[in-house]
């Protein structure tokens, strides 16, 4: 079976943004495994419009280029982990928006998170999840939270100290959600398989 390529989806647009800063320190760490592929995708290159489609494309094709070029985009991989913030105990609206352009293409396929904030975006995730399962993904039961007293190490509210700082409390976490992770890809990846 080939190894899965897994995206790692930046969930924030705005311009002040603390995602770039984790992201690197993620990319950091899965670049180091050999069992999957990862590459960063930021949904700022994408310049997705809000959901104005006449329905999703589990019914009929999308029709602005755009949202067809965004998933022609996520097609390619096997799984995803996406890293997000938490604005008012949810996901941030650019990563709802981008899930809500696609369908098919995220079926089937395993969803982790990394989370950043006051509480690691906790509650963020667990909406990621329900979406996660709408979307007949597989959401994972481990993710990764960067909250509290760690994220203000890390933070330009706090210390604004390096990530590496914060490493030694992460790393168990995510090395479960990415032996999770690979778990789940390997086992879609052969459902889907047999299924073409």
């Amino acid at each position: 079976m080939s190894t899965p390529k897994i995206a790692v989806i930046i969930s924030s647009t705005r311009e002040a943004r603390f995602a770039d800063k984790p992201a690197a320190w993620l990319m950091e760490q899965v670049n180091g495994r050999d069992d999957m592929e990862f590459e960063l995708l930021d949904l700022r290159d994408f310049d997705l419009p809000f959901f104005d489609e006449a329905a999703s494309n589990a019914w009929m094709p999308s029709e602005d280029p755009k949202a067809v070029a965004w998933q022609d985009r996520i097609r390619e991989f096997d799984g995803y982990v996406f890293l997000t913030a938490e604005y008012n105990h949810s996901i941030t609206g650019a990563l709802k928006n981008a899930l809500d352009q696609a369908y098919k293409e995220w079926n089937r396929k395993p969803a982790g998170a990394m989370g950043y904030g006051g509480v690691g975006a906790a509650r963020a995730i667990e909406h990621l999840r329900n979406i996660a399962v709408e979307l007949q993904m597989v959401p994972l039961r481990n993710a990764v939270h960067l909250g509290g007293g760690e994220f203000m190490k890390v933070s330009p509210l706090g210390q604004d100290g390096p990530m590496s700082g914060v490493t030694e409390v992460l790393k168990p976490s995510l090395d479960a959600m990415l032996d999770e992770l690979k778990w789940w890809a390997d086992a879609t990846m052969a459902a889907r398989a047999k299924d073409d």
